[in-house]
Order: structure tokens, then sequence, then C-alpha cells
């Protein structure tokens, strides 16, 4: 049992719960490679080398072009960009058992997110991984959109290949463009 007396194990449990609602950011340079972060791990994650784009919560009443820009300026310290695609739908993942429960106070059984496609504006120097009070992020780098499912922590593989399909064409767009 968890802290929320809900069973992890108990898909019924699981299936009372909803999702949170949230947005990412695929972020894509000129060369039309995809910004990805280093997650700081949480205290007692044994997590090492996760990766992952620009994403969370969307606010009360907010709309979620606007929370993705939100996102990306907290995350990465810039929001110098322009959505050029968006996902048709929501894309969902559901939480591993160990997080079930705890996560988000236990509320959500995973995220319904929407995610973006957007090409940067600015320069290497804008990011500034510590312009939030909580970083997320220890380290960045720009890389290859197919590569983004090998680098996120299991349970939301699915979700990022989905995101690799819907803007599979977005580099090829993106390249050479001032």
């Amino acid at each position: 049992m968890t802290t929320t007396g809900l069973d992890s194990r108990n898909p019924a449990d699981r299936s009372s719960l909803p999702y949170r609602l949230g947005v990412g950011a695929v972020l894509f340079n000129d060369a039309g490679l995809a910004w990805i972060g280093k997650r700081i791990p949480k205290p007692g994650q044994a997590i090492e080398n996760y990766w992952q784009m620009p994403q969370g919560g969307i606010d009360e009443n907010e709309d979620p072009a606007e929370a993705v820009f939100r996102e990306l300026q907290e995350e990465t310290g810039t929001d110098k960009a322009e959505i050029i695609a968006e996902t048709d739908g929501w894309l969902t993942y559901d939480l591993p058992p160990d997080l079930l429960g705890v996560s988000w106070g236990g509320r959500f059984r995973g995220q319904a997110q929407k995610w973006f496609a957007l090409r940067f504006t600015g320069s290497d120097g804008d990011f500034n991984l510590n312009a939030h009070e909580e970083p997320e992020f220890d380290a960045w780098k720009w890389t290859e959109l197919a590569s983004l499912p090998g680098l996120i922590v299991p349970f939301k593989k699915t979700m990022y290949e989905q995101v690799v399909t819907a803007f599979g064409d977005v580099p090829g767009r993106v390249r050479g463009k001032p």
C-alpha cells in the first residue's frame, strides 16, 4: 500500500485516478537537432543519466500554448522560440507502480500531454539552467530526434516514440532556416 491507500498493483485503483494535464516541448535548432536536458535526480531517486525534453503541468485556466512557453522558460532559461507544430491530440503515460500514489501527492495516474514542436530563435548562450529557483536539469545538449526514446526513463518511452513519429518531418523543415 502507498501513503494514499492505493494499491499500485491493483488496476482498479490506478484507473480511478485522472491524468494530470501537461505540455511537452521539442525545441529544434536550425540544424534540425532537438534540445534535451539531463534531469537532476530528486532525493531517493536511483536514476542516473536520465535525459528529457522540457515538459510540465498546465496551470488552472492556462492555454497549452502559453504553458509550453512558461515551461520552456522555467526549465531552459529561455523562451526564444516559435511554435511550428503540435500533436493532434494528447499523449499519455502512466506512472510505474513505485511512483503511483507518490508523485504529485498521489492524485494522478500519469500525465496527458499536448506536445509542441518549436523552432529555437535564439543562440546557445540564451540557455540558463539555473534561471528557475528549482532547476530541473544540470546539463543539456542538442541531439537527433530519433535518439530521444532511448534516453528517457522507460515508463515514458512509448510517449517519446509517439512524439518522434508526430514530429518526424520537422528536422528537415527547420534545417537551414534563418
